[in-house]
């Protein structure tokens, strides 16, 4: 089902993309490339249908684009932060305590760097 929505997502984006481009601007975009289009679409010409279409592509486009976040949080039931080993994150205290108290037992610090000149 997600494939089928996922398709129709990439026409519906081409088609809306198409049909913005075909509207006349102040620039007139594409449509002076499409010819006369006063005789097909009436003698108003394309702007009346080509508003309508544009606004029937962009609800069908947002309502396409809900579904598939429908379908695909659906379909996942965990996140990211589910799959995380908060084990790993928090630094783990040695296991073993040395009982002997002896200075020898105690770590070093480093020395300080001499200068040689």
């Amino acid at each position: 089902m997600t494939s089928v929505l996922l398709v129709l997502q990439f026409v519906l984006a081409i088609a809306l993309s198409i049909i913005v481009l075909l509207q006349k601007s102040s620039s007139i975009g594409l449509g002076a490339y499409s010819g006369s289009n006063e005789s097909v679409f009436g003698a108003k010409g394309p702007a009346g249908f080509l508003t309508k279409l544009t606004f029937a592509l962009g609800l069908a486009f947002i309502l396409n684009t809900l579904a598939l976040g429908y379908y695909y949080n659906h379909a996942k039931k965990s996140t990211l932060i589910d799959e995380i080993d908060t084990n790993k994150l928090v630094p783990q205290a040695p296991k073993s305590v040395p009982t002997n108290k002896n200075a020898s037992d105690a770590p070093v610090a480093p020395k300080a760097p001499t200068e040689k000149k």
